[in-house]
């Protein structure tokens, strides 16, 4: 008779567990910070390479599906690699509006 093998459903990580949370705005919250919706409409790159200093990334990487999926997987929001590109592809600004706003809050409230 043969053993039960044993399936590792989730790799063991190093570090604290990951967070589970949400978006603090919406997508399309704009005006719950119109500074942030200025700078995302009018300095795009300027928004993109904030939120990649704000994480400590490179400063290239800030409008890419990775910074987005990173940042989400980073705090336990909910989503997908498929969502995070169709998010980064279809409104770019939105996206990185809603980064910055969601990084605001969490320095806010200590957790970032």
């Amino acid at each position: 008779m043969q053993a039960p093998s044993v399936v590792v459903v989730t790799q063991p990580g190093c570090g604290p567990p990951a967070q589970t949370s949400n978006w603090h705005t919406g997508l399309c919250d704009c005006f719950t910070d119109c500074e942030v919706c200025l700078c995302g409409t009018f300095c795009t790159s300027f928004l993109a390479s904030q939120i990649a200093s704000d994480m400590n990334e490179c400063c290239l990487c800030g409008t890419t599906v990775a910074m987005r999926t990173l940042y989400r997987t980073r705090y336990g929001i909910p989503g997908s690699l498929c969502n995070d590109y169709l998010v980064t592809s279809c409104c770019l600004q939105c996206s990185l509006c809603q980064i910055k706003r969601d990084i605001k809050r969490r320095i806010a409230m200590r957790t970032f």
